[in-house]
């Protein structure tokens, strides 16, 4: 099974006199509450291929695309499975189940686009899940018509913690890096939206909220909740060079 495919993205028509900012919002660990279906996936499926990983081995990998997760494994354990794409295939079959069965939202979504429509922010999605996946989330949660643009790491040369999903996303929407915001929850993710210019609102699960990685973010949070207050006072790079 190939996880290469044609670029995918949802764009809404939109018109010059629409504002010029933009919200981009990771998916995993931000929208659902995914990364523990992630882990226990990962576990599940890495060992029918003979790979022994415990939930918190998962944490190394996390913000990375499912592919490039199991190439690190590869890298760093005895490890010889029968190809990428195949355990890569049975990991995304396995999530989609999960995600339809088990996934709930993360608390304040609604709040946070809500927010961000008030605003006049326009509103994107980069993820490192593959496009079904994405798909299988916004559906579930009925949240397809909240984004103007959607775009998928599989889709890249290199997941994050390269920019590459970033830019196209800010390509997609047609707005400029110093006028847009990210939303991570990962260390990766936070890394792939610095390094394509934007600033980035770190929102980390507690047990990580210590993790120095995370000290290059533009600001930290605790919640969606948190960022929906914060919205009205947040500035892009180009808007505090501009005041």
């Amino acid at each position: 099974m190939s996880l290469r495919a044609e670029p995918g993205f949802r764009r809404r028509a939109t018109s010059s006199s629409e504002p010029t900012r933009a919200i981009v919002f990771d998916m995993d660990g931000v929208l659902v509450d995914s990364e523990p279906l992630w882990r226990r996936a990962e576990v599940a499926c890495f060992g029918r291929y003979g790979l022994v990983l415990e939930e918190a081995d998962c944490l190394q990998t996390m913000g990375l695309r499912i592919d490039e997760a199991v190439v690190y494994w590869i890298e760093h354990r005895s490890w010889t499975p029968p190809s990428v794409d195949e355990v890569a295939g049975a990991i995304v079959d396995e999530m989609e189940s999960r995600i339809r069965a088990e996934a709930t939202p993360i608390a304040g979504v609604e709040a946070a686009l809500d927010a961000a429509n008030a605003e006049g922010w326009r509103v994107g999605l980069a993820s490192s899940s593959p496009m079904r996946l994405i798909e299988a989330t916004l559906e579930t949660f009925g949240l397809r018509a909240r984004f103007e643009v959607c775009c998928s790491a599989e889709h890249e040369t290199l997941g994050k913690p390269h920019p590459d999903v970033y830019r196209s996303t800010l390509r997609a929407l047609d707005v400029e890096a110093d006028r847009a915001i990210a939303i991570e929850d990962s260390a990766n993710g936070v890394a792939s939206a610095m390094a394509a210019g934007m600033r980035c609102v770190a929102i980390p699960e507690p047990a990580h909220r210590d993790d120095p990685r995370f000290a290059a973010a533009t600001w930290r949070m605790d919640s969606l909740d948190d960022f929906a207050r914060a919205l009205p006072t947040l500035r892009t790079e180009s808007e505090e060079e501009d005041r």
